[in-house]
Formats: C-alpha cells, structure tokens, sequence
C-alpha cells in the first residue's frame, strides 16, 4: 500500500474539504439518523462559507489525509477561543477525526489521531479532549484504547435533533 500522507488543509482547499466532510459525515450518520436532520446539518454545517471561515480562523487547523493524491479522511483541531465547549489554552480539542468508509481499520484514523497528539504536544498542551456521540461505539473504542477517559456530557444538534456527546480527555502532562 501507498504511504498515506497528513497535509495542512488551506482556503485554496475548502471544496475539497467541504466534500470529504460532507461525504465522511454521511457515512458515518445517515444510517441512525432521519434524512431531513442529515441534509439540514450537511448544509449548515459544511457550508463553503462556514468552511472559509473556519479555514481562516487562526485557531482552527484542519489536515487532510490523502494516498495516491486522493482525500480520504481528514482532522479538524481547536484552540484558544474556537474549541466548542472547554475554551482552555491548555487545551486542545480535536473536533473531528473523519476517515471514508473503505479506508476503515486501515489506520488512517490512527494516523490522523497521532498527528493530533503531535500537535498538542509541540503546543505544550496540557490534555487534548473532544465529544463523541454516545451512540457512536467505534469512536468511542478508538478513543478509549488511545487513553481518552470520559469528564462530563454535552448536548450536540443534529438539524432538529438533540443528542448527547460524551466528552473525553487524554492528559499529555501535569497541570
């Protein structure tokens, strides 16, 4: 297999980015959840201008997992005042890990996990966190074998729908 290479996403990118989170989002969720919630969060959610912004916002890094030249799966991280919930500079959240269906346990997520964790670290961060859905098993399983534990619970929209995320933590140093 092709080596799999983890690249900074730019503006020049937010098609690109905007069609690997929209396609990886769908394959994750439209199974559990109703067609009008997926379309409506799809098109609020990953908006090109949404993306733009969030692109050019200075503490918001998005990388982009590609073999052979293809996009298939991608990392969205946040700090300082963009992180979703906790808006501690210690902190670093990782608001997405997205990898396409057929690259499954192929350890792209592991890839893109690691440079995360990279991240953090080079940024002296103190704990990395993030929110997953509590009904998402598999995400939760990968997180909990790379030594996230569970701190507390928010709620996430899903168009119209209100479910609940399990926040999680991974400690990199002592406070």
């Amino acid at each position: 297999m092709e080596t799999i290479h983890i690249i900074k996403v730019t503006t020049g990118d937010v098609d690109q980015l905007q069609q690997i989170s929209r396609q990886t989002f769908y394959e994750t969720f439209s199974a559990v959840n109703t067609a009008e919630n997926m379309k409506k969060y799809l098109e609020e959610e990953f908006s090109v201008e949404k993306l733009t912004a969030e692109c050019n916002n200075p503490e918001s890094f998005f990388y982009f997992a590609t073999l052979g030249g293809t996009i298939i799966g991608y990392l969205k991280l946040n700090v300082g005042r963009s992180q979703t919930e906790i808006k501690d500079d210690n902190a670093i959240e990782i608001e997405r890990i997205y990898v396409l269906k057929e690259f499954h346990g192929k350890k792209v997520g592991q890839l893109l996990y690691e440079k995360a964790i990279q991240i953090a670290q080079q940024a002296n961060a103190g704990y990395v966190w993030l929110g997953v859905w509590e009904k998402n098993m598999r995400a939760i399983n990968f997180y909990t074998k790379n030594g996230f534990v569970p701190f507390d619970k928010h709620i996430f929209r899903l168009g119209n729908d209100v479910q609940t995320d399990i926040m999680m933590k991974l400690k990199l140093k002592d406070a």
